[in-house]
């Protein structure tokens, strides 16, 4: 684990070191325990880590030749297999750093050398011979990298936080990347909410040089099955997948750290615990997080309890409420980056911090949904295909008159998705932070002027080009893959795992087995109103009933109760009209009546609410220049009056 930063400047040869001084300070969460440099010329990099381990044996990398220098931040999970053959290519180790194998790989193949790497990862390699630097993220997202083209060189770092510490630049906000955090509750890549800073797209390589920077994809993966992947039995579909599960959960065991495991008691953690369990040689630590007093029967604990009792894991649970999230929502802000529109943070947040008290390391589920059609998106999406027999005339009049139609928050934002008039504004809509009638009320007159003719639509549509999958659910998981995935979930996890300085795994996101998974037909993801077919067949018999049973709750939360009760004085202060007025992003009249609908009860407005929170919170954060900055850890502390 760690992170990694840098900057490459030919105009401002010589004057790195302080400047890189600054970001990897930003950086200390992700590796307290030590801190790599190397400055020459224009180039200046930086590494953080947590562990002992001797100077030698620290990052930077150099190649045996000196042409190249590495920092890298992941897991290199076949690294003695690749040892091996660089050995006996004539390579000479100096360290017993599964990193330094990149750097010798990197040396002998090149850019290609991501091919033969398995894992999550992102590094970048100083060429010292022709003055370029080449920096590259892993397939599917797991480990973030963020860069910003200078004009004259590139700033680039594990955070968005490190990236803005460097003198070179000042944070603004991308209005547009905040009117697409506004539809998809995220921020899709390659844009931040920061102006002119990016974020590398998974599966992505990059190259800054005295010419300029550029990027290339260098994986995808397509959900179109082959004519073999539509043929395969459902009986030889289990049984490859029951192998590659095995042997993706082996591969991230051999660590030489503590390891233990997220419980959530859903099908994906359960089962990984299960596979878990099989190998360790005593019992796994897992860690769960929950709710007590009238919050009590929202937790998912007993579910959690069940799976750790039958596995006879070292079980732990942390219980939370709502000074929990006053205690920590600022910092929890600034270490997102930017903001997510996930209200169960602060809960996600909560359990890491007490996994790092015991465990270096855990498994985490994510990826199970996408790649089985686990949501309840998935089946709903069947319903658009009746949609488009509807005159468009009736589809107009029926979105009109959603709110006195249907009067659930849930079944109207998918009423006004599936009545959406192409397929990539209603992929966009399925699950919105605000609604696309609630969304043109919202945003202030000034930003929806600047953000123009742009439409989340438009960023959906790109994505679904590069499918050739004509199956609605195939193209659907594609989206989740390449979005929803690495820009919402993988963020989160990574974010608000290495505030704590824990490293996350997540072994449904090998890509070997993505792989497989993307080429399976639609039918054994989804059967009749059975989600997650085949993962779920997979993992029967390791499961207990009422785990195997249970419909998808996703993760109950007391925040909308909150709302109307403890937070609500913290959240009317953050968002009082003049605060609003203020920033001039949005209609202080229109958040003041979504504060009112939802505390009368008469509408669930709680995603919306923690989404504008967040702005706001992100905003004083990064923006206003609102908060001090703590000399050890760079974490924010609410200034008085702000």
């Amino acid at each position: 684990m760690g992170g990694i930063c840098g900057a490459f400047d030919p105009r401002h040869i010589g004057d790195g070191d302080d400047a890189l001084s600054r970001m990897l300070t930003a950086l200390v969460h992700r590796g307290p325990d030590n801190e790599g440099r190397f400055v020459a010329g224009p180039i200046a990099l930086g590494a953080r880590g947590r562990g002992g381990v001797t100077a030698a044996g620290w990052q930077p990398f150099v190649s045996e030749d000196g042409r190249y220098v590495l920092v890298y931040d992941g897991e290199v999970l076949d690294h003695a297999g690749l040892r091996s053959w660089l050995e006996a290519r004539g390579h000479r180790f100096r360290s017993d750093q599964a990193a330094e194998v990149v750097v010798h790989l990197f040396e002998e193949v090149g850019p290609a050398c991501v091919d033969r790497l398995r894992g999550a990862f992102a590094f970048a390699v100083w060429d010292r011979h022709e003055n370029e630097l080449v920096l590259v993220r892993d397939r599917l997202g797991e480990k973030p990298l963020y860069y910003a083209d200078t004009g004259s060189g590139l700033v680039f770092g594990s955070e968005i936080k490190a990236v803005v510490a460097h003198p070179s630049l000042e944070p603004r906000i991308d209005l547009v990347a905040l009117s697409d955090f506004l539809t998809l509750r995220y921020v899709p890549a390659p844009r931040t909410m920061f102006e002119g800073i990016k974020a590398l797209e998974p599966g992505y390589w990059l190259k800054a040089s005295t010419t300029g920077v550029s990027t290339a994809q260098y994986w995808d993966v397509d959900f179109a099955p082959s004519a073999q992947g539509r043929e395969v039995s459902e009986s030889a579909a289990l049984e490859e997948l029951r192998a590659r599960l095995e042997d993706s959960v082996a591969a991230r065991l051999m660590v030489d750290v503590p390891i233990g495991a997220f419980l959530s008691g859903g099908l994906d953690s359960s089962s990984l615990v299960a596979f878990m369990a099989r190998r360790l040689p005593g019992p796994v630590p897992t860690f769960s997080v929950g709710f007590g007093g009238l919050d009590a029967h929202l937790s998912e604990l007993p579910y959690a309890r069940a799976v750790a009792a039958r596995y006879r894991t070292d079980h732990c649970e942390e219980i939370v409420d709502h000074r929990y999230f006053l205690d920590n929502i600022d910092r929890i802000v600034w270490h997102l980056d930017q903001p997510i529109g996930d209200y169960a943070q602060f809960a996600y947040d909560a359990v890491a911090r007490r996994a790092s008290g015991s465990v270096n390391c855990v498994f985490s589920g994510e990826g199970g949904d996408e790649l089985f059609a686990g949501y309840g998106r998935h089946f709903a999406e069947r319903l658009a295909t009746y949609s488009r027999l509807l005159p468009a005339a009736l589809r107009r009049i029926l979105l009109s008159r959603s709110d006195v139609l249907v009067r659930s928050r849930r079944h109207r934002t998918a009423m006004l998705a599936i009545l959406q008039s192409t397929e990539a504004e209603r992929l966009a809509n399925w699950i919105p932070l605000v609604n696309p009638l609630q969304k043109e009320r919202l945003l202030a007159a000034d930003v929806r002027i600047a953000v123009g003719r742009h439409t989340t639509a438009a960023v959906v549509a790109r994505h679904l080009e590069r499918t050739p999958a004509t199956d609605p659910l195939q193209r659907l998981l594609y989206l989740d893959t390449k979005l929803w995935l690495p820009d919402y979930l993988l963020a989160r996890s990574d974010k608000l795992t290495m505030a704590w300085s824990l490293e996350t795994r997540a072994p449904l996101l090998d890509h070997e087995l993505v792989e497989f998974a993307a080429g399976l037909p639609a039918r054994l993801k989804l059967k009749g109103r059975t989600r997650k077919y085949l993962l779920r067949r997979a993992t029967a018999p390791l499961l207990p009933p009422e785990v195997l049973d249970r419909s998808k709750q996703g993760f109950a939360n007391p925040f909308p109760r909150w709302l109307r009760t403890e937070l609500r004085a913290f959240v009317r202060d953050l968002l009082a009209p003049e605060s609003v007025r203020s920033r001039g992003l949005f209609d202080p009249g229109f958040v003041n009546g979504l504060l009112d609908e939802h505390e009368t009860g008469r509408a669930d407005h709680s995603t919306a609410i923690y989404g504008l929170l967040s702005v706001e919170l992100w905003y004083r954060a990064f923006i206003a220049g609102g908060t001090a900055r703590r000399a050890t850890h760079g974490e924010p502390v609410r200034q008085a009056g702000r």
